[in-house]
């Protein structure tokens, strides 16, 4: 008569390792990836601090260094980079249009920012201004589009703010 051991069964170690990678999974899920800042390819600016870029994406900040005018490129409401956008100042999409509706109104800004539907479009905006700024999704960057860092570190560095 054969005396099974008390060990584990050799087919429930595959079992055992989709069990703990599948009460892994939310945690990887649960990190968002990182949204790049991309400016002109002709711009200098090399990298810029989150409460700047809070304060340029909000339009009290409204020149680079040294004159040049920052031009907003946004994409369109319900794009993950427009949500985004959102959380990074902290309005809704309502209060977003409210606020810059009376900036506008006011004379604070002479446009609303621009907003375009696709990447390719953020791409051609880079060309036609100069001063142009915009949040795309690191694999979205296409030439013309200069990644610059934020709070000294690029994205998928460790430490990275912007996801």
């Amino acid at each position: 008569m054969a005396v099974k051991s008390p060990g584990l069964n050799p087919l429930s170690a595959p079992f055992l390792l989709g069990l703990a990678l599948l009460c892994l999974a939310p945690q990887v899920a649960a990190q968002a990836p990182d949204i790049a800042v991309v400016v002109s390819s002709g711009n200098p600016t090399t990298n810029v601090s989150l409460g700047d870029l809070r304060k340029m994406f909000s339009g009290a900040k409204r020149t680079w260094p040294g004159g040049q005018p920052i031009k907003l490129v946004t994409r369109g409401p319900g794009s993950p980079e427009r949500l985004f956008l959102l959380k990074l100042l902290a309005m809704s999409e309502s209060e977003y249009r409210q606020y810059w509706t009376a900036q506008v109104f006011r004379g604070e800004a002479d446009a609303e920012p621009l907003t375009v539907p696709s990447v390719g479009m953020q791409k051609e905006a880079m060309k036609v201004f100069p001063g142009a700024i915009s949040l795309v999704y690191p694999r979205d960057v296409k030439p013309g589009m200069k990644v610059i860092k934020v709070d000294g570190l690029l994205p998928g560095a460790p430490g990275y703010i912007l996801h």
